[in-house]
């Protein structure tokens, strides 16, 4: 038997990991660790102009600094009336203690009296294998709504309705999300090369 393959998730989001895992197969014979299993606790740098740039800065930082082959993703909701906001700062819109509900309090304001509640989220992860530096992209196209609906998911879930529903991600649960969602899309693209290389 081979032995596995050892990737670090480079995120302390657990709920990030939950979603990665229910998604990872196991025939793929590789054994995914968190920063927290790496002793990892400092904060990493994510000072990209954009979706990609940090993405390839966190996977970066522990190839470099740890020697880990590495993925590392970053997701931004990209919301029309407000020109692509909250985008790379999309965790902490409303301020530096990065609280879901206060950055969704400030959309949901920002949005006051806006018919269009167009948005999009995207999901880049970048991997790096033996020196190597991949990326795969994932998007999905929805709406704003109007208040937050439903309580599971994190983040803008509870008012985002990805296109073609009638509820929010946070309504709709994780499973039926794992289906659709911009991390699940980046993530397929990204368990394919994983599979095209082992």
């Amino acid at each position: 038997m081979t032995n596995k393959k050892t990737i670090v998730f480079a995120t302390s989001n657990q709920n990030k990991i939950l979603e990665i895992n229910k998604l990872l197969t196991s025939d793929l014979n590789l054994e995914i660790k968190t920063l927290a299993d790496i002793n990892v606790t400092e904060d990493i740098p994510e000072t990209g102009k954009t979706i990609t740039e940090n993405a390839i800065q966190k996977a970066s930082y522990i190839y470099n600094n740890y020697g880990f082959n590495c993925f590392a993703e970053d997701t931004g909701l990209l919301v029309d009336a407000l020109n692509g906001e909250p985008g790379i700062y999309s965790a902490r819109y409303a301020g530096e203690d990065r609280n879901d509900n206060k950055n969704i309090k400030k959309i949901l304001k920002n949005l006051n009296n806006t018919s269009n509640r167009n948005a999009h989220f995207k999901t880049v992860i970048a991997l790096i294998l033996d020196g190597e530096t991949y990326t795969f992209e994932g998007k999905i196209e929805g709406e704003i709504t109007k208040e937050p609906q439903g309580t599971s998911g994190f983040g803008y879930d509870p008012i985002f309705k990805p296109r073609g529903y009638n509820q929010t991600f946070a309504e709709i649960g994780l499973e039926e999300k794992n289906k659709i969602s911009h991390r699940a899309k980046a993530l397929d693209k990204l368990i394919s090369f994983l599979e095209s290389v082992k």
